[in-house]
């Protein structure tokens, strides 16, 4: 007996089935290097923008490691002293002595004259030790050859300008947007996480950076929503790394760890769950998670906002200024 074979007008109105993505497991292996090559490449420079932030506006106190002082003094501003000495005394500390130090912070106290300028030597001071660094080819940094703008740092910190902010904010938003564009896709090949689940870690960086940036905007406001900025950067990191972990631990080390190892584990955990004596256990959480955020809500609605239109209001003032 021979098949049925559809004749060809029958065939077009056949649905075909899409077919599904491709794993990352069974990516062909110059797709693997490529995508290892790029998240390796990123992974590094993340971590060097670390170190970066650390060795800037971690020495905004004048002591290593990042604090909520720290990113106090470098967008609101150290508001009891100058430019001038809150950099001596913070990321600038080793770039002379402590006498030399002294010397130039008691000549911004004294009023910044210029003829004490040079008469008490703090002109040799600037240029043996800052005018290497502060000079016409500096880029974003003032150039310390001319007077002026030594005297525009010894006026009162007042932490970070809009115009440097405006400039730094596009700049971050275009970048790494487009690195976490690029992370995002690798992970979109990846199995082992549900859909629902993926979409929150792939959406996280996007709502986090956004977040980052305009914290930076209310610190320079109000001091207190420095704790957002870190909260901000630290959501940031946790959405890369994960990301970044599950991407190539699904790429090279699939069955080891998904299969065979921590991920058996873990489905056996998850299956436990489903049982209704801790299901009951999950529900009671669940509903004081749902309290939490409903108590907060209301507290940042009764506290918060009106702390914000006193700071949309003093942003309209200094504007109209």
């Amino acid at each position: 007996m021979q098949p049925y074979v559809p004749p060809p007008e029958e065939i077009d109105d056949i649905p075909v089935q899409k077919q599904k993505y491709i794993g990352l497991k069974d990516h062909d292996l110059p797709i693997k290097v490529l995508f290892t090559g790029y998240l390796c490449t990123v992974g590094v420079g993340y971590l060097f923008a670390i170190i970066q932030i650390l060795f800037t506006h971690g020495m905004a106190d004048g002591k290593f490691g990042l604090s909520v002082d720290d990113i106090v003094y470098s967008y609101y501003g150290n508001r009891s002293g100058t430019v001038l000495e809150t950099q001596l005394n913070g990321s600038m500390k080793d770039k002379a002595t402590d006498q030399e130090r002294f010397d130039i912070i008691q000549w911004v106290r004294d009023g910044a004259d210029k003829d004490d300028y040079i008469d008490n030597g703090i002109k040799k001071i600037i240029e043996n030790n800052c005018v290497m660094c502060h000079n016409k080819d500096s880029g974003s940094l003032p150039d310390f050859n001319k007077f002026e703008n030594i005297l525009a740092v010894s006026k009162q910190d007042e932490g970070a300008t809009f115009s440097s902010l405006t400039r730094i904010s596009h700049i971050h938003l275009f970048g790494i947007s487009f690195i976490f564009m690029f992370v995002g896709i690798i992970f979109s090949f990846e199995e082992t996480t549900s859909v629902r689940y993926k979409c929150i870690a792939i959406g996280m960086p996007y709502v986090f950076l956004i977040a980052d940036i305009l914290s930076w905007w209310l610190t320079k406001l109000h001091p207190m929503f420095a704790w957002l900025v870190i909260i901000a950067g630290v959501g940031m990191g946790t959405s890369f790394v994960y990301m970044w972990v599950i991407s190539l631990l699904e790429m090279w080390l699939f069955k080891p760890v998904f299969v065979s190892g921590l991920g058996m584990h873990y489905l056996q955990w998850r299956d436990s769950l489903r049982s209704e004596a801790l299901g009951k256990t999950v529900d009671y959480i669940v509903c004081l998670i749902k309290k939490s955020i409903n108590f907060y809500y209301h507290y940042i609605k009764s506290n918060a906002l009106p702390l914000l239109k006193k700071a949309w209001d003093f942003l309209l003032s200094k504007i109209k200024k």
